[in-house]
């Protein structure tokens, strides 16, 4: 039997909870500094509460630890619970640094523990069709594409650390890292990378554009988070084939040929649940895949093959690279 020990109970631990609950699987522990946030969760789910995340370690019965603390945490407490416990979620970005990534690469083979890390893009429906897509051949293979991620300024996070740099690593690290990550995922390794980005009066990066090359083809994608707080949250992409260019776009999912144009059926979870306070998606969506997926394999005794420590790392990488590449996160 599956118990989840949950470090970290804001936006993203309550939308990590949420789809626990709906998947039936029983949440023992929360921790986190803030007790009304504790005692929200023990109300919902008749869990044991800690006010931090090494009581909840050295303390609670539980075999499952899912991180959703802010990134600069995030490899202090993987490194303890991959230590106590022989599965761990972890919320992207993995790490802030590739020294970070290391020691969490090197404490996974020490344990054996098994590791999924929340680049939750990959299990999104729309991103899954399309992989599928460019994996059966039926449009021929990739000529260009791009990815979008837009969002406004980011006030909802702890103390305001997502607008830190030094504790979020900024959007690019946060957020770009999503499409980053995808297209690592679609097209394998990039050959070359070219990055531009804009600063705001602090000289913190808000806005990324990096055109990615895989030879005679090259995928864009831009990221921004400092729109105004009205402005509505979006990540969209297009697709060129060879014999059809597919869209993600305002919510629809859409192929255009010179034949015509057509709106796909796939795959879409609806769990009737919806998660407010903070963030810029409420509903359940590819959280509850990414979850499912992650209990389902440790319930049957599999490995995780999606979205594993390895991959989040080179991940890591790739976006520390773009940034370093721009100047730094901050000027």
């Amino acid at each position: 039997m599956l118990k989840i020990g949950l470090i970290g109970a804001g936006f993203m631990g309550a939308m990590h909870a949420a789809c626990y609950a709906t998947l039936g699987i029983p949440i023992v522990a929360v921790a986190d500094v803030r007790e009304e946030k504790c005692a929200e969760m023990a109300q919902k789910y008749g869990c044991k509460t800690y006010t931090d995340g090494e009581s909840l370690l050295a303390d609670a019965d539980v075999n499952v630890i899912d991180i959703c603390l802010p990134t600069y945490q995030h490899t202090k407490y993987a490194l303890m619970a991959m230590e106590k416990v022989p599965a761990v979620f972890i919320e992207k970005p993995v790490a802030l640094t590739v020294e970070e990534g290391e020691a969490l690469l090197k404490k996974q083979q020490e344990t054996g523990a098994q590791v999924m890390v929340g680049q939750v893009i990959r299990l999104w429906d729309e991103y899954v069709w399309l992989k599928e897509a460019a994996d059966s051949g039926r449009y021929g293979k990739i000529v260009t594409g791009t990815f979008k991620r837009v969002s406004p300024r980011p006030t909802w996070g702890w103390q305001g650390w997502l607008t830190d740099p030094v504790r979020s690593g900024t959007m690019a690290l946060d957020m770009h890292i999503h499409d980053c990550d995808f297209v690592r995922a679609l097209c394998g390794e990039p050959k070359t990378i070219k990055t531009a980005v804009s600063r705001d009066a602090s000289g913190k990066i808000i806005h990324i554009g990096t055109a990615y090359g895989f030879g005679n083809m090259t995928i864009f994608a831009e990221g921004i988070w400092d729109y105004p707080l009205t402005f509505p949250f979006a990540m969209e992409y297009r697709v060129m084939f060879e014999k059809a260019t597919v869209a993600a776009e305002h919510g629809t999912l859409t192929v255009y040929t010179d034949e015509g144009v057509e709106h796909p059926t796939y795959k879409r979870e609806q769990t009737g649940t919806v998660v407010e306070g903070g963030g810029n998606i409420s509903d359940l969506g590819a959280y509850y895949n990414e979850l499912k997926y992650f209990t389902d394999r440790l319930k049957a005794g599999k490995p995780i093959e999606i979205n594993t420590l390895p991959e989040a790392v080179k991940s890591l990488r790739l976006v520390l690279k773009e940034i370093e590449m721009a100047g730094g996160g901050i000027k």
